[in-house]
């Protein structure tokens, strides 16, 4: 039986365990963490409507349904054209015959971010944004900014969405608390359009969005340094804050750097429409980690992650027969979200064909909400895995 290993315990991880269990293949993953994180719901742990272990599952339940080995460990180094792996407990890591780098990404942290917190970074800043509001709340009043950063070199690794869900349900945490009015809300971003990706009416609409409920908005100014009060932008203003959200852009990891692997400029793995990297027949990159083509609005996304997962699985086994009916990821490269305001939400989809944006009072809260919960049931295979998802 081939061994693979898979680096990384995030969503594309373990999406690539699993299929390559059910290809038989004997799989380890090695993860900083002894659990998966689902980024796409922690944005109620802000507001207090979760938990951090309600929106974890721990790759021990993972790996015993599943039948994979897990490794907690922490990547110091990649060798590429020597097949080791370097881990910080472990050391020289060799037992694969296959490599699977779904590492994530690192961040891009103007100076002073220590002063920020991030939906999108480690799991407890999440927590820590709750007891922020909550000593706000107590307080009876504040200012709050909340905003992302860019990659000029790979708009793909933008990740505004959640900053736009943390808002707008800091708003509706703020008014069901009767307190909205004694806070002042702030969307920042440095570019003069954020949501683009989205398409013009998404922008339009989310525009309309902000000006129904009093959010203000910075946009266009480039972000020079985050201070414990506030924001400093480049053209010498400043916004004040009791609390800055900040959700930095992606890089590659730097682990990457001197892997010998191939990457492109802003550090990502360059890998073909099979998530096979360049030069080295046994290894491939998948989800944040690698290097994705497509259009200029595309988006690094978990179904996209997922999509990539599938397609290696199936991939490494195609050609351990000997076939040669590969699967790309290019032609599922698209936007795809429900992006929740709280007391609701909108679907938003983008692809080469079309672009759309609707709203969904009341209902699409849940919708999101009952995402999370099959989400954990079907990757413990306790309920079936719906076509795509």
């Amino acid at each position: 039986m081939k061994k693979v290993t898979v680096l990384g315990g995030g969503i594309a991880g373990v999406e690539a365990a699993i299929h390559l269990r059910k290809k038989n293949f004997e799989v380890t993953v090695i993860s900083n963490r002894d659990y998966v994180y689902i980024y796409p719901i922690s944005i109620w742990v802000p507001t207090g409507e979760k938990t951090l272990q309600d929106v974890s599952v721990p790759l021990a339940k993972l790996a015993g349904k599943h039948g994979f080995r897990v490794i907690v460990d922490e990547v110091v180094s990649i060798r590429a054209a020597e097949g080791t792996v370097v881990l910080k407990t472990w050391g020289d890591y060799r037992e694969f015959d296959y490599l699977v780098v779904a590492l994530g990404a690192s961040k891009l942290k103007p100076q002073g971010a220590a002063h920020t917190l991030s939906i999108c970074g480690e799991p407890g800043e999440a927590a820590m944004l709750h007891e922020r509001l909550e000593t706000l709340v107590q307080r009876g009043q504040g200012q709050i900014a909340i905003g992302f950063g860019g990659n000029p070199q790979d708009q793909s690794a933008v990740r505004g969405g959640p900053a736009f869900e943390v808002m707008f349900n800091i708003d509706h945490f703020l008014r069901r608390r009767r307190l909205r009015q004694s806070f002042d809300l702030t969307f920042f971003a440095p570019m003069e359009s954020p949501g683009a990706r989205m398409g013009t009416k998404a922008v339009k609409k989310m525009g309309q969005m902000f000006e129904t409920l009093g959010i203000s908005t910075r946009f266009g100014r480039k972000i020079v340094r985050f201070e414990p009060d506030g924001v400093v932008f480049e053209d010498g203003s400043v916004l004040a804050s009791d609390l800055t959200m900040f959700i930095p852009a992606g890089a590659g990891q730097k682990v990457l750097r001197d892997s010998g692997l191939p990457l492109s400029t802003a550090g990502f793995i360059e890998i073909d429409d099979y998530c096979q990297v360049p030069g080295f027949d046994h290894i491939y990159a998948i989800g944040d980690s690698a290097a994705m083509r497509g259009p200029e609005w595309k988006a690094k996304q978990g179904h996209l992650a997922e999509v990539m997962a599938r397609n290696v699985a199936h991939n490494i086994a195609v050609r351990e027969s000997g076939g040669q009916n590969f699967l790309g990821y290019e032609e599922h490269v698209g936007i795809l979200c429900v992006m929740d305001s709280g007391n609701g939400a909108a679907y938003v989809e983008r692809d080469a064909r079309h672009e759309k944006m609707i709203l969904m009072p009341f209902f699409g809260h849940w919708l999101k909400k009952s995402w999370g919960v099959y989400y954990k049931l079907s990757k413990m295979d306790k309920i079936p895995r719906l076509p795509g998802m």
